[in-house]
């Protein structure tokens, strides 16, 4: 990852390197080089402690689109208002879903999955709940911030996508929707509910 402090962003040799770069990674080209560093390594742990629980019987082991990624979605932005603050977190975390169409335009894979709009507003929405579980400078542990979190999700109080047991997708009617006919479109049939919805 590419940081410039404020003193070295517009420089002549830097400036063609700044440009080149996707816009949450321009996000963090503005933050505070030590909120960089804390952003970067509190992402490493939302994605250490997702795995984690994705191994667990806690949740139900769905990290594209199920209780593990609204997990992820929501621990990570309860310790980033946690380290740098409210504003700088829901930033980072529009940031990442805005990059989110011009990977499907590019076709290219996150967390597995070409993204869709559904995705981004599951991932947005989850963000959004995962700041109300602290405050900047805030004393809850890890590990009591992971299990009310996980709590939250038992209550249906995050978002996730309508799946069935097969973990094909479905529509909010209950139909199954094809992979084909999801191939290419940033929107479609996908379904959000409530993350306590039992398939």
């Amino acid at each position: 990852m590419l940081i410039f402090t404020s003193t070295s962003l517009f420089s002549q040799s830097n400036w063609g390197k700044f440009k080149q770069l996707s816009t949450p990674k321009k996000v963090w080209v503005f933050f505070h080089p030590f909120k960089a560093k804390k952003a970067l390594l509190i992402s490493k742990e939302a994605n250490r402690v997702a795995d984690s629980i994705q191994k667990s019987p806690l949740l139900d082991g769905d990290a594209s689109g199920g209780q593990v990624d609204a997990f992820r979605h929501a621990f990570w932005m309860a310790r980033l208002r946690q380290k740098i603050g409210e504003n700088a977190a829901r930033s980072l975390g529009r940031a990442h879903e805005k990059e989110n169409y011009q990977t499907f335009q590019k076709r290219k894979l996150e967390d597995g999955v070409v993204p869709d709009k559904i995705s981004s507003s599951m991932d947005l929405f989850n963000n959004d709940v995962g700041l109300t579980f602290t405050k900047k400078g805030s004393v809850t542990s890890k590990e009591g911030l992971i299990y009310q979190i996980i709590n939250a999700i038992h209550q249906g109080r995050l978002k996730i996508i309508k799946k069935d047991k097969r973990g094909k997708f479905l529509t909010c009617k209950g139909a199954v929707i094809s992979n084909e006919s999801l191939q290419g479109k940033w929107v479609n049939n996908k379904c959000l509910v409530f993350s306590n919805k039992k398939i």
